[in-house]
C-alpha cells in the first residue's frame, strides 16, 4: 500500500480547515465546498485504505520525529482492522454532518469558523485512529478537546453555551492530567511510545506498573468518553449546535477513549484490579445515565444521557476482555446515534423547541417531518436493541462477552489468558447491562410516544391541572429549573427542511439497519478484527431481547395510563397548532402525560437533575476553589498591595522630607554645614 493514502486521510480535513479559515469570510460561497469536499474525499480514502488493507493484515510504518534522551517520539502509522473500521465510520459521519450543517447553519454568520473547526476536529480523530505512537495520538486527543470547546460554545452569546463549553473543557482536562502521566509511565516501562512496542512489552511481562498505568489511563478515558465520575460535561454540551452533537457524541471524541482502551487492552489485561474498576465505572454509568434519560424533557439531553449509557456498554465489554464486542457496538452506536441527533435537529427545526412536552401538543408533528419521524423510529429501535437492526447484534455481543467473563471464559481472542479477567467484572457488567437494556427500551419508547403520539387532549395548560399548586413559574409539577439546553433557532417552522438536512438521515439509516449482520459470519467483521465470534448466545439473546420488550411495554402501559388519567379530568389544550416559544424550559408551560414519572416515582426528580452529581461537585470542588480564589484575591489586594503601596508611599514621604532641605540658598547650606561640624566636634569631645 502507498503510505500517501493513509497520510492524506487526516491531512485533507486539516488543510480544508486552514483553507476555510483563510477564505471563508472573504468568499462565503467557498466555505461550504471547502468544508465538504476535503472531508468527503478523506472518507473515500479511508474506505479505499480499509479495502486495500483487507482482513487480518497490519501495516506499521514510522519515522523518528525527535530524540528525547529516553523513549523516542515517532511519526508512526498503525493500520489494522480496528483503525480501518473506525476511520470509515468517522469519515461517513463527518461527511453527513458537514452536508447537514450547510442547511442547518445556513444563515449563521460564523459558519466558516464552525466548518473549519469541524474539519479540524475530524482530522484530529483520524490522527488518533491511525497513530502508531502514543505522543502523536495525544496530539490528536488534545486537538479534539480544544475543538470541542469552541464548537460547544459556538453560540457564545448565550450563557448556556459559554458555561457548557468551559465545563466540557475543564472536566476533560481533569482526566487528561493523569492520562498524560499514564502515557509517560507506560513509555518509560516499555522503553518506547510506539504502540506496537508497548503491546510487545505487555505480552512479555516487561511492564513494571501495569495497575497504576491502567488506572491513570482510565482517568483520561473517563473524561473523554464521559464515564462516571467525569460524565457530567456531556449533557450540558447539548447547548452546542445539533450537528456538533452528532459528531462529538457519536463517532469521534467520546469514542476516542473506548478506542484507546481497545488498542491497549493487553496492558489492561495485566491488571485484574483495573478491569474491576472499569467494570464498576461502566455499571454505574450505564444504570445512572439510563435513569436520567428517562426523566429528561429536553430531547437532546435524552440522547446525551443515552450516549453516556451506550459508552458504558462499550466500556463494559472491554472490562469483560472482549474488544471485538466493544468496537462492534462503538461502530453500530456511532451510526444510529448520529442518525438520532441529526433527526432530532430536523424535529427541533420544525417544532421550534427542544422540549418533548412542548412537542407533544403540536398536532401532526410527525406528518410535518416524515423523514425524521421514520429514521428516528429506525434509530430508536436500534438503540433499544431489537432484531434485525444493528443495535441488537452489537448489544448482544456485549452481553455475550459479559456472560463468558462471568463464567471464567472471557473472550480475550488471544490477547491474554481468559483467567486474566476477574469473574466479578463479568457479573457486574452482565447484571448492569441487562438492567440498562430494560431502561433503555423504556426511555426510547417514552421519547417516541410523548413527542410524536400524544393525543391532543393529553397535553393541557398547566393552570388547568387539578391538584397542582403553582410555584414560581406557575407550575409545581414541572420543575421550573428542569435542565434545558436550547439553541438559538431562527428557522421558520412553516418552511420544510431542505434536502441537505434530509438525505444524510437516510444515508445513516442504511448502516443502522444493516451493519449488524456483518458480525454473523466469521469471515466478515470478525475476520477484520481479532477473529473471534460476534454471534450472540441463545441465553443472552433471549434475555436481552425480553428485557427490551418488557421495557417498551412498561413505557407504553405507563404512557397509556398517564394519558387516560390526564385526558379524563382536564380540558383541551391551547389553541390548535400553536408552536411553543423557545424561551425557557417549556415544562413551565404545559403538563403532559409523561410515563417517566410513573416509572421512576420518587426517583424522577433526582434523575432529572442527574442525581445531584453536579451539585455535589459544586459543593466539594467548585465552591472551595472559588472561596480559595476569593481569599487569594483578598490577600493580594488588601495585604500584598498594601505593603507595595506602603513602600511607595514611604519613599514618596522621604523624598518630600529631603526636598525641604533643598532650598537653593547658599547661606542655608553653609549654616547647616557649620551646625553639622559643631555637632560632630561636640560628639567627639564627649
Amino acid at each position: 500500500m502507498n503510505l500517501a493514502l493513509p497520510a492524506l486521510v487526516p491531512a485533507l480535513p486539516a488543510l480544508g480547515a486552514a483553507a476555510t479559515l483563510a477564505v471563508g469570510r472573504r468568499s462565503p460561497g467557498l466555505a461550504r465546498p471547502l468544508a465538504i469536499v476535503p472531508v468527503a474525499v478523506s472518507a473515500v480514502l479511508a474506505l479505499v485504505v480499509a479495502i486495500q488493507l483487507g482482513t487480518g493484515q497490519v501495516l506499521d510504518a514510522a519515522t523518528r520525529l525527535t530524540p528525547t534522551g529516553g523513549p523516542e517520539i515517532s511519526l508512526a502509522i498503525h493500520l489494522d482492522g480496528y483503525s480501518s473500521l473506525i476511520s470509515v465510520l468517522v469519515g461517513l459521519v463527518a461527511t453527513c454532518v458537514q452536508v447537514y450543517s450547510t442547511a442547518y447553519l445556513k444563515d449563521d454568520p460564523r459558519y466558516p469558523s464552525y466548518a473549519a473547526l469541524v474539519s479540524l476536529f475530524t482530522a484530529a480523530m483520524f490522527l488518533v485512529v491511525y497513530s502508531g505512537d502514543l505522543i502523536v495520538l495525544l496530539v490528536g486527543w488534545e486537538v479534539m478537546g480544544i475543538c470541542s470547546y469552541f464548537l460547544i460554545g459556538h453560540h457564545w452569546e448565550t450563557e448556556d453555551a459559554r458555561s457548557a463549553s468551559l465545563k466540557a473543557f475543564l472536566v476533560t482536562k481533569l482526566g487528561d492530567v493523569p492520562f498524560l502521566f499514564g502515557i509517560f509511565l507506560l513509555g518509560a516501562d516499555a522503553g518506547s511510545f510506539r504502540i506496537e512496542d508497548v503491546l510487545r512489552a505487555a505480552g512479555d511481562g516487561r511492564l513494571g506498573h501495569p495497575t497504576l498505568i491502567a488506572l491513570l489511563l482510565l482517568a483520561g478515558v473517563a473524561g473523554k468518553s464521559a464515564q462516571f465520575p467525569l460524565h457530567t460535561w456531556l449533557p450540558d454540551a447539548m447547548a452546542g449546535p445539533t450537528p456538533v452533537s452528532a459528531l462529538i457524541h457519536a463517532a469521534t471524541m467520546v469514542a476516542a477513549g473506548i478506542y484507546l482502551v481497545a488498542r491497549l487492552l493487553p496492558v489492561f489485561l495485566l491488571s485484574g484490579a483495573a478491569l474491576v474498576v472499569l467494570a464498576v465505572m461502566a455499571a454505574v454509568t450505564m444504570i445512572g445515565s439510563a435513569l436520567c434519560a428517562l426523566a429528561q424533557d429536553d430531547l437532546k439531553r435524552v440522547l446525551a444521557y443515552s450516549t453516556v449509557g451506550q459508552l458504558g456498554y462499550m466500556a463494559g465489554a472491554l472490562a469483560s476482555g472482549d474488544r471485538e464486542a466493544s468496537v462492534f457496538h462503538l461502530v453500530s452506536h456511532g451510526a444510529f446515534k448520529a442518525l438520532l441527533f441529526l433527526a432530532a435537529g430536523v424535529v427541533i427545526h420544525a417544532a421550534h423547541t427542544n422540549s418533548i412536552s412542548a412537542m407533544s401538543r403540536i398536532p401532526g408533528l410527525r406528518k410535518r417531518v416524515p423523514d425524521a419521524y421514520w429514521t428516528m423510529a429506525i434509530a430508536l429501535v436500534a438503540l433499544i436493541g431489537l432484531p434485525p437492526f444493528s443495535g441488537f447484534f452489537s448489544k448482544e455481543a456485549v452481553l455475550t462477552a459479559a456472560e463468558h467473563a462471568a463464567n471464567g471464559e472471557a473472550l480475550t481472542n488471544g490477547l491474554g489468558p481468559a483467567s486474566s479477567v476477574p469473574q466479578a467484572a463479568g457479573w457486574i457488567v452482565l447484571i448492569s447491562a441487562g438492567l440498562t437494556a430494560l431502561l433503555t427500551a423504556a426511555y426510547a419508547a417514552r421519547l417516541f410516544l410523548v413527542a410524536f403520539h400524544s393525543p391532543a387532549s393529553a397535553a393541557v395548560p398547566a393552570a388547568a391541572a387539578p391538584g397542582v399548586s403553582a410555584g414560581v413559574s406557575g407550575v409545581a409539577d414541572h420543575e421550573p429549573d428542569a435542565p434545558y439546553s436550547p439553541e438559538p433557532d431562527e428557522a421558520d417552522p412553516a418552511v420544510a427542511e431542505p434536502p441537505a438536512m434530509r438525505w444524510p438521515l437516510w444515508v445513516l439509516a442504511v448502516p443502522t439497519m444493516g451493519f449488524g449482520i456483518a458480525g454473523l459470519r466469521s469471515d466478515w467483521l470478525p475476520a477484520l478484527l481479532d477473529g473471534g465470534s460476534l454471534k450472540p448466545s441463545a441465553v443472552t439473546a433471549v434475555t436481552g431481547t425480553g428485557l427490551a420488550v418488557v421495557g417498551v411495554l412498561l413505557a407504553y402501559g405507563a404512557w397509556r395510563s398517564a394519558t387516560a388519567r390526564v385526558t379524563d379530568g382536564l380540558p383541551a389544550p391551547a389553541e390548535h397548532g400553536r408552536v411553543p416559544e423557545q424561551a425557557g424550559a417549556p415544562a413551565a408551560e404545559v403538563i403532559v402525560a409523561d410515563p417517566g414519572r410513573a416509572l421512576l416515582g420518587p426517583l424522577f426528580g433526582p434523575a432529572r437533575h442527574g442525581f445531584g452529581v453536579d451539585r455535589l461537585y459544586s459543593a466539594l470542588f467548585v465552591r472551595p476553589v472559588e472561596a480559595a480564589a476569593r481569599l487569594v484575591r483578598f490577600l493580594d489586594r488588601e495585604v500584598v498591595e498594601t505593603y507595595v503601596r506602603g513602600s511607595g508611599a514611604g519613599a514618596d514621604l522621604l523624598g518630600r522630607v529631603v526636598r525641604l532641605a533643598q532650598t537653593g540658598n547658599a547661606q542655608t547650606y553653609l549654616s547647616a554645614l557649620l551646625a553639622g561640624v559643631v555637632l560632630l566636634a561636640v560628639l567627639v569631645a564627649v
